[in-house]
């Protein structure tokens, strides 16, 4: 019962319904199912193929928001159970996420921090036109693994730096990993401002949080 269950859950992701999704959730919190296994053998995959699909050129933003959103609604509708049972999803990290000062582009940030989410990430978004300081202070404040910071403008691109540097003076690079993203963010970039992370998409940029978290 709970396999077809499962399969039918990443189906909803794949999909992109949102209703669905919320549907599957109630229906397995109503069966018994423990809602972590309902979130990593059934909706993970879903998000994981999609993911996938995206990266190969099979999927496109459109198919990558959605999926992201029916994820975001399956596990707000397991949330209340998973405290009933007292059982936490295991959480990769602490994710601080924002588009830098001077620079209101949203929906690249958004995505991302669905993804991180969706792939078991504690995620703060502070949202578009963050001061470094703002970032940093959140930073200390929620005890942050990363930083991730999207700039989609060159002349913002250097708010990225402006964070690694005032990260060094506190001596807190290291303790705390940067990635950066956005259109004009190159590797060459990424080298010249010493960020530990890059990646061009929201599916690369979890695999690169993963990575920052192993290593």
């Amino acid at each position: 019962m709970s396999e077809e269950l499962f399969r039918k859950m990443a189906q909803s992701i794949i999909d992109g319904d949102s209703e669905v999704a919320v549907e599957l959730a109630s229906q397995a919190i109503i069966a018994g199912i423990d809602p972590l296994n309902a979130i990593t053998q059934g909706y993970v995959v879903g998000v994981t193929q999609v993911g996938e699909a995206f990266s190969c050129g099979d999927a496109f933003l459109p198919e990558l928001v959605m999926a992201g959103e029916a994820m975001k609604a399956a596990v707000s509708t397991l949330e209340p159970e998973m405290a009933r049972r007292g059982s936490q999803r295991q959480m990769l990290g602490r994710v601080v996420l924002a588009t830098v000062e001077g620079d209101i582009h949203e929906i690249g940030k958004s995505l991302v921090g669905t993804m991180l989410g969706a792939s078991g990430f504690e995620v703060f978004d502070l949202g578009v036109d963050v001061s470094s300081s703002k970032i940093i202070m959140k930073a200390r404040e929620v005890n942050a693994d990363i930083i991730a910071m999207s700039a989609l403008l060159t002349t913002t691109m250097v708010k990225q730096k402006e964070v690694i540097e005032m990260l060094e003076k506190e001596n807190l690079h290291g303790k705390i990993k940067v990635m950066v993203g956005g259109a004009p963010v190159t590797r060459d970039w990424v080298q010249k401002i010493g960020a530990d992370g890059y990646s061009e998409d929201a599916i690369g940029a979890v695999n690169a949080a993963r990575k920052l978290m192993s290593s």
